[in-house]
């Protein structure tokens, strides 16, 4: 047995269903015979987003795997790589390196060398010996700790080397989830408790960890709002009269006005790392502080007290003892918390109406986004934005609810995330109707991949905002866009789609958009995938709070 036919057979043994793969690695050819489903992608950044999807809505059960080609496969999967860094998403990328009498010679390219900074954890395979024990710390590093890309990198001249037998026995390695001590939690409990305006904030370690259910339960036993992240959108239910919604550059007034006025907030399984992508917290807070990685807590914020572990144990620890100050039905069936966010979050919609209702034509952004919200089947549709200004005309007025009905992403925001992040979602969650909301410009970073989304029967549906230009960006260019048209872009997007054998459907019209996206939806059951060319304006508007 050679080193890539052991990789292979510990992938088959770590249950793994399918790689993505771009375009020559002879370990492709070796998952295949272990009967490991290949999808080849258009390019490496989209292989690696579409493995990305995949982790994000596994929850650490599943992973994506990536295979690439070493020297130019390599080098050009760095966006990939570091969109899935920023936002702490396990993803295990198999890539091939310069011979070793070669590794240290310029201008050869070293993948784990060149994207330590991007990457949790990496090793080359310098000898046939260390196949197994490489393999099982890389798959440790994806199931415990602070979760991110692992990189496993494999020189030319190692594909055939022969595995001794002696060290071919490979063990796949369990999590191990940890908790904070009982006495933090018995002092982040008190602080909680007796709080004149506390608030909680939900990021992704909660969804993670599968701790909706606690999250909820903690909500309404104490009767604190919740105010979710935009990697934590879904998280809790924004149905729930305690959801103050979710908020990345943008947010809901709900949300902006606790998120002021709190005096104590409690940060459940997020980094709280400052982003221009996520909402601020004021100075004068007391913080309690939950994450998975240690080395998240006092790194932006001070933190009063730090709750270093899984996101699930925690909450249950912090239930436990919320009832054994206040008992088994805690503060449920009060309503001074629940009656103020009604209200103010109906001022704050009631300004937004007219756009989300808007027969503007061309038609207005934010008529897109609510024909959606009423049109959807929330339970069992899987939404994400682009970057731009579709997550930020999005993320306040979409409905997250169950768990992964909403992918927030974005510390780092790679154009063209969205039709490659679907088709990973597609292939972990094939019932769910997958649909992303992108802008013009973001299409022309991964636009092909629609015909890959064809050929791997995952049917998703793409909804383009078609306005001729980069919509976030015009107003920071007034002379380059008079004098040389520098932003504007033009294309038909539908006709592009048929091209790549999927579904182009045309809409010009506000009636037009609801029927258009109940087509999409069948058509998607059916198994077409669907490209959505709205020919939209250039709303600048967003619901910031400065």
């Amino acid at each position: 047995m050679n080193v890539l036919e052991a990789i292979a057979k510990i992938l088959k043994l770590e249950g793994v269903e399918w790689v993505s793969c771009y375009p020559s690695n002879e370990l492709i050819e070796a998952v295949a015979k272990e009967g490991i489903r290949t999808i080849m992608f258009r390019q490496e950044r989209g292989a690696i987003m579409a493995a990305d999807g995949y982790s994000r809505v596994n929850n650490r059960q599943k992973f994506g795997v990536v295979i690439t080609q070493g020297g130019p496969g390599a080098e050009n999967s760095m966006g990939g790589i570091a969109q899935a860094f920023a936002d702490s998403i396990p993803i295990l990328y198999l890539t091939a390196g310069p011979h070793l009498s070669r590794y240290a010679v310029r201008p050869d390219f070293s993948p784990v060398r060149t994207y330590q900074s991007v990457s949790k954890h990496g090793e080359v395979i310098m000898d046939p010996g260390q196949v197994a024990s490489t393999m099982r710390r890389a798959f440790h590093a994806l199931r415990n700790g602070t979760p991110g890309p692992v990189i496993v990198e494999v020189p030319f001249d190692m594909d055939d080397q022969v595995v001794p037998e002696e060290t071919a026995h490979y063990q796949p390695p369990r999590r191990s989830p940890q908790h904070p001590s009982s006495n933090d939690v018995k002092e982040a409990a008190n602080l909680l408790l007796n709080a004149k305006r506390p608030v909680i904030w939900s990021g992704r370690g909660v969804l993670f960890s599968d701790a909706t259910g606690e999250l909820k339960e903690l909500a309404e036993l104490t009767q604190i709002p919740v105010f979710c992240t935009m990697p934590g959108k879904s998280s809790f239910d924004e149905r729930h009269p305690l959801a103050l919604g979710s908020g990345g550059a943008t947010t809901t007034l709900p949300a902006r006005r606790w998120l002021d006025e709190s005096d104590v907030l409690f940060a459940v399984g997020s980094s709280l790392t400052r982003s221009h992508y996520g909402q601020p917290i004021p100075d004068g807070k007391t913080i309690i502080h939950n994450v998975e990685g240690i080395e998240d807590i006092n790194k932006d914020y001070t933190a009063s007290v730090g709750l270093p572990g899984d996101a699930k144990l925690t909450l249950q620890l912090m239930i436990e003892e919320v009832k054994g100050s206040l008992g088994e039905t805690g503060r449920q069936g009060q309503n001074e918390v629940s009656e103020p966010i009604a209200k103010i979050k109906q001022q704050w919609l009631g300004e937004w109406q007219p756009l989300l209702e808007s027969d503007e034509v061309p038609i207005n952004t934010y008529r897109v986004i609510g024909e959606m919200e009423k049109t959807l089947d929330r339970e069992n549709s899987i939404v994400t934005h682009d970057a731009g200004a579709p997550r930020d005309s999005i993320l306040p007025f979409y409905t997250a609810t169950v768990p992964h009905s909403y992918i927030g992403w974005g510390k780092t925001t790679h154009l063209g995330f969205g039709i490659p992040l679907m088709i990973g979602a597609k292939l972990a969650q094939p019932d769910k109707f997958c649909i992303n909301l992108m802008g013009d410009g973001a299409f022309g970073m991964s636009g092909l991949d629609l015909e890959t989304s064809v050929r791997a029967n995952a049917p998703i549906t793409t909804v383009i905002l078609n306005n001729g230009g980069m919509a976030t960006y015009p107003g920071g260019y007034p002379i380059s866009r008079e004098r040389f048209g520098t932003t504007e872009v033009t294309g038909d997007y539908a006709k592009i789609a048929e091209g790549l054998g999927a579904v182009g459907i045309t809409v010009t019209h506000p009636s037009e958009i609801a029927p258009a996206l109940k087509r999409a939806r069948q058509l998607n059951a059916d198994g077409a995938t669907v490209l959505l060319d709205i020919h939209s304006n250039m709303e600048g508007r967003r619901s910031r709070f400065e």
